[in-house]
């Protein structure tokens, strides 16, 4: 590379292509105790003796904030181009979506096999 090249590309005299932002510690730290908090939370769901389906949306509720946490701020997905979150967040969003459709649809099909089909004598019905 020229010096006219690389010179137009950095930023300041003297400053390379090569220097990375650094985010502040502070960040982390802010984001392992938010960690810690959501896990205590899903903890606490089991000692209290939540049963259920209450159990099962707080400990689902609390994955998916860990979950996203660590996504978007250790993996760096928070710092990234809209296109590119949008792309990593969207598949899984429309997965969840179909899967919503195919739970409706199994109470369908299987009530439409209990009334077409006689299968009330098989076990596991």
């Amino acid at each position: 590379m020229t010096e006219l090249s690389q010179g137009a590309l950095a930023a300041e005299p003297g400053q390379t292509t090569d220097d990375h932002q650094q985010h502040p510690l502070k960040v982390y730290f802010i984001v392992w105790g938010w960690l810690f908090v959501l896990s205590a939370c899903s903890y606490f769901v089991d000692y209290v003796g939540f049963q259920g389906l209450l159990r099962w949306t707080l400990i689902l509720l609390f994955m998916m904030a860990k979950a996203s946490l660590i996504v978007a701020f250790f993996m760096h997905l928070k710092w990234e181009r809209q296109s590119l979150s949008w792309a990593m967040l969207l598949p899984p969003v429309a997965v969840l979506a179909f899967v919503g459709i195919i739970i409706f649809e199994a109470s369908y099909t299987l009530m439409t096999r209990e009334v077409y089909f006689d299968i009330s004598n098989v076990p596991g019905f």
